[in-house]
């Protein structure tokens, strides 16, 4: 099915699971593209599906159906996505925020306030080891901004970067560094420098999970890694009592079969009160713990 013969909203709306279903995507992607290209909010939908698209939006419409077509997600096609309270810019540089990573930053915070770190005046750090977007790092560093945190944001990735650093000052946010390197490979490990909290979202994907055939569109070295989807996530535990303060917290987002395998890691690695977090859909996502 195209959507070559559509020309209202009203059309659209009566089409858009149908054309969805054809084109392997969720609804919502056909009715936001709409708003998008049109320019208008989602309330228009409702109150204007008379409206008749011009021929440029038309035009637009069509070609971003048939990039989703050709496996090009909807945040690309936009050039943004929502995630926690802010607004961050996407490209094929970065992976796209989910929902489901909210729930790493909640942990964090939650952690924070219950450590009583939230009105300290003593500076403290945190670092976000492959930061894509940005997402993490900015969503942390904006709420913490008036509680004396520094943010450091690691990526191997000057694209990845460029976008970070745009995300960063769209959102107002200034206490943040951005370091390109191999995760920690460009980070001092002395005394002074260690960080009171470490949050990854790196890639846990099995190399050879189906699921990646549908993830084309994003950069695969931010996906996938060896060792069943294990390799970085090992090497991020493994290194970091180097970088973080006694009693640091360590947060680490996961497949949703890891969670075993990834608290193990954590406990032969030298950290206590490990815990595993379940996403939105009920899935394990994301394992903590503290240095002992």
């Amino acid at each position: 099915m195209t959507a070559q013969h559509i020309q209202s909203i009203k059309q659209i709306k009566i089409e858009a699971l149908a054309l969805s279903k054809s084109l392997a995507v969720p609804a919502f992607w056909i009715t936001d593209w709409l708003l998008y290209v049109i320019d208008r909010p989602a309330l228009f939908l409702m109150t204007d599906d008379s409206y008749q698209l011009t021929s440029s939006e038309l035009a637009h419409f069509n070609a971003g159906i048939e990039k989703m077509q050709q496996g090009i997600p909807l945040a690309y096609l936009a050039g943004h996505q929502a995630f926690w309270s802010l607004d961050f810019k996407v490209n094929a540089h970065t992976l796209i925020p989910r929902p489901d990573t909210e729930v790493l930053v909640e942990q964090v915070l939650e952690w924070i306030e219950s450590h009583a770190f939230a009105d300290n005046k003593q500076s403290k750090r945190l670092l976000d080891l492959g930061t894509g977007s940005g997402c993490i790092a900015i969503s942390l560093a904006y709420e913490l901004k008036q509680s004396n945190w520094q943010v450091v944001a690691v990526d191997l990735s000057a694209g990845a970067l460029s976008v970070a650093k745009q995300n960063a000052s769209d959102n107002q946010v200034d206490n943040i560094k951005f370091i390109q390197s191999s995760w920690y490979k460009k980070l001092a490990s002395d005394s002074k420098q260690l960080f009171d909290i470490i949050v990854s979202n790196p890639p846990y994907i099995d190399e050879t999970d189906e699921h990646l055939q549908r993830l084309q569109a994003e950069p695969i070295s931010a996906l996938s890694a060896p060792n069943q989807g294990l390799a970085d996530i090992e090497h991020i535990v493994q290194q970091a009592p180097n970088y973080l303060q006694q009693d640091g917290l360590l947060a680490i987002e996961h497949g949703y079969d890891q969670g075993e395998a990834v608290r193990d890691i954590f406990y032969h690695h030298g950290f206590e009160a490990i815990k595993t977090v379940k996403d939105y859909g009920g899935n394990e996502r994301v394992t903590l713990g503290q240095l002992k």
